[in-house]
């Protein structure tokens, strides 16, 4: 069941991210961009692999050596809930982005680049926007 689950979460998203991708101003991306109906739905997914592994009660989140045990000791279950973790703040973050360039006028042809990285390499794409948003301001500014 589990990789039945965390199949069709890592499969499905390839979907919506294709979706505000590549038809930002659709009726169907315009709804997963405005809202956040994707973490959520991956949030119930989340929570499920939390609980069947048997929660985070022994996690040690306040050094390496604690996180690293988690990696060491992980189950199918925890690795699939921190995977979906990833899944949920990329998407997010993305839907942030485009929200953003929109209300700053930034064109979506200017952000495919950074919401690329922020898809395979979640900060780096924060990063790579972040420089398309001043580099934008700086020439609407002077023109």
């Amino acid at each position: 069941m589990t990789s039945l689950l965390f199949n069709i979460c890592n499969s499905s998203i390839l979907i919506f991210w294709g979706a505000i991708l590549l038809f930002p101003k659709t009726r169907f991306s315009k709804q997963l961009i405005n809202f956040p109906w994707i973490p959520i739905g991956i949030s119930l997914f989340y929570i499920y692999f939390i609980f069947i592994s048997g929660g985070l009660a022994g996690a040690d989140f306040s050094n390496l050596e604690g996180i690293l045990s988690l990696f060491k000791n992980a189950t199918l279950e925890s690795a699939a809930a921190g995977w979906l973790h990833y899944l949920a703040f990329d998407f997010w973050v993305a839907t942030w982005i485009i929200r953003h360039s929109q209300r700053h006028q930034i064109k979506h042809l200017f952000i495919i680049f950074p919401l690329f990285f922020t898809f395979i390499l979640g900060p780096v794409g924060i990063l790579i926007y972040s420089l398309v948003y001043f580099v934008n301001k700086k020439i609407t500014k002077a023109s």
